[in-house]
């Protein structure tokens, strides 16, 4: 006899694989849409605005221009790219690496952290909110499942290059 499956938790109705994909795909498409927007409003591209992003999330441990190249997988001839913008629009400033003289590092204004933070805080505290919904379990299995997505995507984008050179 087959086993009967597990009551949604909190009247949230049960889900197929294919129901969590399609709704995966419409958060990607609409974050993509908003990222763009976002970029638009702080007048950045989506890809500045990401390594900026890289930026803040690091705070005084400061990233390298390579660091930088790594994860948002770019040359670092067009990370020097991006941090001539973000230098020039006032959100980053260069700074030489203690232990290397040849290397720099990258440090955010904090003027330009607060703009960020001013434009997104809203949508945190609304998905903060919505987290609120979910069992510290629920949460728990929400990051597992974020934290592997990424790792997942960032196998496969690197598989894919792997084939094409």
């Amino acid at each position: 006899m087959p086993a009967e499956p597990t009551p949604p938790h909190h009247g949230r109705p049960a889900a197929t694989p294919a129901q969590a994909l399609a709704a995966m795909d419409d958060l990607i498409a609409a974050s993509m849409v908003g990222q763009q927007e976002m970029a638009q409003r702080l007048g950045l591209n989506v890809t500045d605005l990401t390594c900026f992003a890289y930026v803040i999330q690091a705070g005084e441990d400061l990233l390298t221009a390579g660091d930088l190249a790594t994860r948002v997988h770019v040359t670092t001839g067009a990370v020097t790219g991006i941090l001539n913008r973000l230098e020039r629009a006032g959100y980053v400033t260069r700074r030489p690496d203690p232990a290397d003289r040849r290397r720099v590092r990258v440090a955010a204004i904090p003027s330009a952290v607060a703009r960020v933070h001013a434009l997104y805080a809203p949508y945190y505290a609304r998905l903060d909110a919505l987290f609120a919904d979910y069992s510290p379990e629920e949460t728990a299995v929400l990051t597992d499942w974020f934290t592997r997505a990424t790792t997942l995507a960032n196998t496969y984008r690197e598989e894919l290059r792997l084939h094409d050179s």
